[in-house]
């Protein structure tokens, strides 16, 4: 069979055949109770007065999670995105379906956090029921410390913009005022008000009760890219010394150059080859992921000819596809890990 007939075959079959998971939401959007709150209100009325674009990203990615509730559980994603940010997406993932969309509004947010799910379920199991800190850089409006059982030993630290963390502390309060049924599943949760593109951010870390000696999972999610790349530099090298110190794995995503590149980006930090970046900075296992591979699908990629489906038959080298000419923007999950050696390891038996 010629590549021609090949790819009309294909084709076909995707328009015949309905192979989209499609988001469980309403035809009309319907604004959930707890955003009809006077104080809720008016919180998310200043983050749309108030706040910048990478705060307002946040928002954005729990809007993601809300409208994905089919397959993310997310007891605050409502409440955290607020009234525009959801019919913002309800509005796009609706477009979506009315045309048949290979590719749905917010599921590179669902695969994305789904996989972030369970690589930090994954990393804590592999630490033996040992003494286990998380650390959230960039946390946004994320609720795991509200979802994930497997954080029920571990101690949580949420880093992020002082005015960030306020508003979401808020926003929970306002959650509990309204008698929502809502329990931590963390161990604790501690809020460190900061600035990661400032140079002290891990002595203010320190200073909230992180022991760089206890074995810690670091999640980058949806920040690295914001960030200079002097400053995402820095970042990533002061964890990796930590793999010296403790068993350190690191969880984030990474954008290649043609992501960062495209015209009015706001992303600046890129990498097209971070399982070679990370081992030179002192992580010795590293594993790399793809948007649409088998552990970075969940069910919700099955037409072959989605954009990330597509990218995945090209070699990461590729810049330009070669079918329609659009730049090949590729999103990278990436798993590393470093330990210090068996005789210099300190022993992780600190009592919290």
């Amino acid at each position: 069979m010629s590549k021609i007939e090949n790819k009309k075959q294909e084709e076909e079959s995707s328009t015949t055949t309905n192979t989209m998971a499609w988001p469980d939401i309403e035809e009309e959007f319907v604004i959930p109770e707890l955003l009809h709150i006077e104080g809720v209100k008016k919180l998310h009325m200043s983050i749309q007065n108030e706040w910048d674009y990478l705060q307002k990203s946040a928002c954005q990615t729990a809007a993601g999670r809300a409208l994905w509730k089919h397959v993310i559980h997310d007891p605050l994603a409502h409440l955290f995105a607020g009234e525009t940010h959801l019919r913002n997406l309800h509005t796009k993932i609706q477009r979506d379906r009315l045309n048949n969309a290979r590719e749905v509004s917010g599921v590179i947010l669902a695969v994305r956090t789904l996989w972030f799910d369970t690589r930090i379920q994954a990393a804590l199991d592999s630490f033996d029921n040992d003494a286990t800190q998380v650390v959230l850089l960039g946390a946004g409006m994320d609720a795991r410390s509200y979802r994930l059982n497997c954080l029920n030993k571990s101690d949580v630290f949420e880093v992020d913009f002082p005015d960030v963390l306020q508003t979401k502390t808020r926003l929970v309060q306002a959650a509990v005022s309204s008698r929502e049924e809502l329990k931590m599943t963390a161990k604790s949760l501690i809020e460190v008000a900061t600035d990661i593109r400032d140079k002290d951010w891990f002595e203010k870390l320190k200073k909230s009760g992180f022991v760089p000696e206890i074995n810690t999972v670091w999640v980058l999610e949806g920040i690295l890219y914001y960030l200079s790349h002097t400053e995402a530099m820095q970042v990533l090298n002061l964890i990796a010394e930590k793999c010296t110190v403790t068993s350190t794995v690191l969880l984030a995503d990474f954008m290649n150059k043609p992501s960062a590149s495209l015209p009015n980006s706001v992303f600046h930090f890129y990498s097209d080859w971070p399982d070679q970046l990370l081992p030179s900075l002192g992580f010795s296992h590293v594993k790399l992921s793809q948007i649409g591979d088998p552990d970075a699908n969940f069910g919700l990629l099955h037409n072959p000819l989605n954009l990330f489906n597509k990218l995945l038959r090209l070699p990461r080298t590729a810049q330009i596809h070669p079918d329609d000419g659009t730049p090949c923007c590729r999103l990278y999950l990436v798993e590393a890990s470093g330990s210090p050696p068996p005789a210099k390891s300190i022993v992780n038996n600190v009592s919290l």
